[in-house]
C-alpha cells in the first residue's frame, strides 16, 4: 500500500533502553495525535533510527513533547548508504522545503551523530564541507542557531565490529527532543515517599503514553502501592485515583522502605509525592479497599486505568472475604472482626481486574497492566482476554533466566452488557498460576537450582 504523498519523512533518533516498548509507545502517541503510523514502512528492530511518515510537523513535536523511548526527531531531507548516495538524495529533495530555513537572514549550524563509533574533528568537519552544495544563505551561528541540521552515520549494534564505512547516513533539519529528562527528574531515588515496589520512573512514563493519557482525563490504579504510576498521568494533566488493599500503604505508615530509615515520617504518603512534583492539584483521592470488590456503581468512570498488580514476590496477593470462605480447620476470627484477609490467586486477579476495566472505562480507554510469566510455560494463550477489550501491544520485560513480566495494554471497543456472560467467557480462558502463590514459587525455584548448581561446582 503506498503512502499518501502528503506525508513527510521524519527521522527518530530512539534511545537503546527498553527496546521492545518503543514501538507500541511510538504508535500509541501517533494515535492519540493524530497521527497514523503505516504498516508499509519499514520494520523497526533494534536500531536507533527509524524512518517515520507523518502529517505534519505540529504531531511530530506533540509526540516528542511526550516520549521518554526517543530522544530527537528530525525532518529528513536525504539518506543513503553512501555518501553518495546521500548527496543525490539532498539534492533530490525540494529546494522550495529548503528555503525557508537556509536563507540570507537565518543563522544555522551543522552537527554530526555517530553510532557504535566516534570521529576525530577532522573527520567530522570533512564531512560538513561535503555539503556546500546546499543552498546555505544564512550565517552559521554555533551557540544560538535558529536551525539546527545533523548528519547521521550508523554503524550498526555490534561494538566488537564496527565497519569501517558506515550501513546508514542520514541528513535533517533538527525538530525537538523526546522528553529523556523526566526520567532523572522523577527518579524514585529522589522520592518523598517510596516502597518496595515503587515503579521505575521511565517504565512509569512508558505505560502512562502506551495507555494514551491526556490533559482533564481521569486515571485510575486498583492496586496503587505508593501511586508511582499515577504522578507519571498526573505529569500529563491527567486527574488520578487509586485504591489499595494495605492499609499501611495507603497512610503511609509502618516500616520505611528506604536504606537507613527504620520507620516512614508523618508525611510520607502519595499526596506528598504530588505535591513534591508541583501536581497535587491532580489528586483526587486514595482509598482503602479491595481491588477483588469493587465498591462502584454501573457505570462508566475512567479513561485510562493503569495499575502494577501484585505478584507474590515482593508483595502478597491478598483479598478481603468472610468467615464463611475460610479453610477448614483455620481459626476463625471473633465475630465482632467482619473482614478477614484470604488468598488472592492470580488467575482471579486478573479475571478481576478485565471485567473491572470492561466495565468502568470509556470506549476507546486503556488498560495497561504486568502480568508476571515463568518463561519455559509462557504462550500467548496465557495472555487474558475479555470480548470488550482488543489486544493493543504485549512487551517483555525479562526479570531473571526463567521469569520476565509482560507490559499488556488493552483498549475498549465494546459497550460493557452482561457480566454473568463476560464472567462464564473468562473462566473458560486458559489463565496463568491459578494456584496462590505459583507464580512465586516457580520464581524462587529458578534461584534455588541456581544456588545448588553454584554449590556443586565449587565443590568439585
Amino acid at each position: 500500500m503506498a503512502l499518501p504523498c502528503t506525508l513527510n519523512r521524519y527521522l527518530l533518533l530512539m534511545a537503546q533502553e527498553h527496546l521492545e516498548f518503543r514501538l507500541p509507545e511510538i504508535k500509541s502517541l501517533l494515535s492519540l495525535f493524530g497521527g497514523q503510523f503505516a504498516n508499509s514502512q519499514e520494520t523497526y528492530g533494534k536500531s536507533p533510527f527509524w524512518i517515520l511518515s507523518i502529517p505534519s510537523e505540529d504531531i511530530a513535536r506533540n509526540l516528542m513533547k511526550r516520549t521518554v523511548c526517543a530522544k530527537s526527531i528530525f525532518e529528513l531531507w536525504g539518506h543513503g548508504k553512501s555518501p553518495e548516495e546521500l548527496y543525490c538524495s539532498l539534492k533530490n529533495y525540494p529546494v522550495e522545503k529548503m528555503v525557508p530555513f537556509l536563507h540570507s537572514n537565518s543563522t544555522y549550524k551543522i552537527k554530526i551523530h555517530t553510532f557504535n563509533k566516534t570521529l576525530t574533528q577532522e573527520e567530522k568537519v570533512k564531512r560538513i564541507d561535503a555539503l556546500e552544495f546546499l543552498p546555505f544563505e544564512g550565517k552559521v551561528n554555533l551557540k544560538k542557531p535558529q536551525h539546527i541540521f545533523s548528519i547521521l552515520e550508523d554503524y550498526g549494534l555490534d561494538p566488537n565490529c564496527i565497519p569501517e564505512h558506515p550501513n546508514n547516513i542520514y541528513f535533517g533539519r533538527w525538530i525537538a527532543d523526546g522528553q529523556r529528562e523526566l526520567i532523572e527528574s522523577y527518579s524514585v531515588k529522589r522520592r518523598h515517599f517510596i516502597g518496595n515496589t515503587s515503579m521505575d520512573a521511565g517504565l512509569s512514563f512508558i505505560m502512562s503514553n502506551q495507555g494514551k493519557v491526556k490533559e482533564n482525563d481521569i486515571v485510575f490504579d486498583p492496586f496503587v502501592g505508593t501511586g508511582g504510576l499515577l504522578i507519571a498521568s498526573a505529569h500529563f494533566g491527567a486527574y488520578v485515583y487509586g485504591t489499595d488493599i494495605d492499609y499501611n500503604t495507603v497512610h503511609g505508615l509502618g516500616k520505611a522502605s528506604r536504606k537507613n530509615q527504620k520507620w516512614r515520617g508523618p508525611d510520607e504518603n502519595i499526596r506528598a509525592n504530588l505535591r513534591q512534583y508541583g501536581l497535587e492539584k491532580y489528586y483526587l483521592d486514595i482509598l482503602v479497599s479491595d481491588a477483588s470488590k469493587p465498591s462502584w456503581r454501573k457505570g462508566t468512570y475512567f479513561d485510562a486505568i493503569i495499575t502494577d498488580p501484585p505478584y507474590g514476590i515482593r508483595e502478597s496477593t491478598r483479598r478481603t472475604g468472610s468467615q464463611k470462605e475460610l479453610p477448614r480447620g483455620t481459626e476463625k476470627c471473633p465475630e465482632s472482626h467482619v473482614p478477614v484477609s484470604l488468598s488472592y490467586h492470580l488467575s482471579d486477579m486478573f479475571f478481576d481486574l478485565l471485567n473491572f476495566a470492561a466495565e468502568t472505562l470509556v470506549l476507546g480507554g486503556r488498560l495497561v497492566y504486568w502480568l508476571p510469566v515463568y518463561t519455559p510455560e509462557y504462550t500467548e494463550e496465557m495472555v487474558p482476554w475479555h470480548p470488550c477489550l482488543k489486544l493493543i501491544s504485549n512487551c517483555e520485560q525479562k526479570l531473571s533466566s526463567h521469569t520476565s513480566r509482560r507490559l499488556i495494554t488493552m483498549e475498549k471497543v465494546k459497550k460493557f452488557e452482561n457480566r454473568d456472560r463476560y464472567s462464564r467467557l473468562l473462566s473458560d480462558q486458559i489463565l496463568p498460576y491459578r494456584g496462590h502463590n505459583s507464580f512465586r514459587e516457580k520464581y524462587f525455584s529458578g534461584v534455588t537450582k541456581r544456588i545448588a548448581k553454584e554449590e556443586k561446582s565449587n565443590q568439585e
